[in-house]
């Protein structure tokens, strides 16, 4: 097990620390309401895994990933729901493999079409990438909307199984919990071996400079391509279990909006770290409950979030509060 850092067991020992505060959390925070916040802030870390590795690693913005997340879970409803999936294969394979080999399929069908996409999109650079996603996001949106007959218009599609793995269903909010952090946690370790592999070095020196990866033999459009595929796996994958823990899927859960935050996400926890989002989601979620009071202000509100962090901590929140905490501990030693 590989992890970013000089000192590697040091991120180890933090992993570790993780882990045990999520298996115990449940223990403390019993109601299902919160619950439900904490596992909808899991599904936003996998999600925000994904888009830190295109945006914190070979620097690419995309604004259009909340569509991925959308495909991943329409994917999921649809294939369960209006072709009546279930009721035409054996029932054993029902209950031990079928909702997870559509999970798949959708993965693999996101990934296919963010590659395709990705090939003309990434090669354009600035505002121009930032608006070709966004567009990419607002299509699709219409789209779900549109095709009614298949994707249940602006009403969505309702009454999708839960999850089963090998006859156990995964039908309360306690159970989701401990589902969906154990695949974020094993998605957070994949991303840590990719980042310390031959292919992170790349997106690396990709977002240090493309000329100088260039100079060094990387093929800078086929990295970003796959990256850029992989990242929409992971918001598939993550849109895919949202439609199987809520039950009911609607374009509001893929629209503009949540891109942004997504991008809200990866830039207050900081760019280019991997534990970032777990910071950022879990900042953007508690905000987002506590700002839906006043639902009018909620997109200033985020706005002016995201400027001060801008301004006062260019390396995101997290990064910029632990070099704080870092200073006054190295003044106070010294001044002892």
């Amino acid at each position: 097990m590989h992890f970013s850092s000089a000192n590697k067991n040091f991120d180890l020992y933090y992993f570790l620390i993780l882990s045990i505060f999520i298996g115990f959390l449940p223990f403390v925070i019993k109601a299902n309401y919160h619950l439900l916040i904490l596992n909808i802030m899991g599904l936003n870390v996998i999600v925000a895994i994904g888009l830190n590795l295109l945006i914190g690693y070979a620097g690419q913005i995309s604004l259009g990933h909340a569509a991925f997340f959308g495909m991943g879970a329409y994917l999921s409803g649809i294939f369960t729901t209006n072709f009546d999936i279930l009721a035409r294969i054996p029932p054993w394979f029902s209950i031990w493999l079928l909702p997870w080999a559509i999970i798949f399929i959708a993965m693999l069908l996101t990934g296919a079409f963010a590659y395709s996409l990705g090939i003309p999109t990434l090669k354009l650079k600035g505002n121009y990438l930032v608006m070709a996603t966004l567009g990419f996001n607002i299509i699709i949106e219409i789209v779900l909307i549109d095709q009614d007959a298949i994707t249940g218009g602006a009403n969505g599609l309702a009454g999708l199984p839960y999850l089963t793995l090998g006859g156990f269903l995964f039908d309360t909010d306690l159970k989701y919990y401990y589902l969906i952090w154990s695949l974020a946690l094993l998605i957070l370790i994949l991303s840590f071996n990719l980042i310390n592999s031959r292919v992170g070095r790349a997106l690396k020196a990709i977002h240090g400079s493309e000329v100088a990866a260039n100079t060094l033999g990387i093929n800078i459009q086929r990295y970003k391509v796959k990256v850029f595929a992989l990242s929409a796996m992971f918001a598939s994958f993550a849109g895919s279990l949202y439609a199987h823990y809520i039950t009911v899927i609607t374009p509001k859960s893929c629209d503009v909006g949540y891109s942004i935050h997504l991008v809200i996400m990866v830039i207050v926890g900081g760019l280019g770290n991997l534990w970032g989002p777990l910071f950022g989601a879990a900042l953007v979620v508690f905000l987002s409950e506590f700002l839906h009071i006043a639902e009018n202000f909620n997109t200033v509100s985020f706005g002016l979030i995201l400027v001060l962090v801008m301004i006062f901590f260019p390396d995101g929140l997290m990064p910029g509060i632990v070099k704080m905490v870092r200073k006054r501990l190295a003044k106070s030693s010294y001044s002892t």
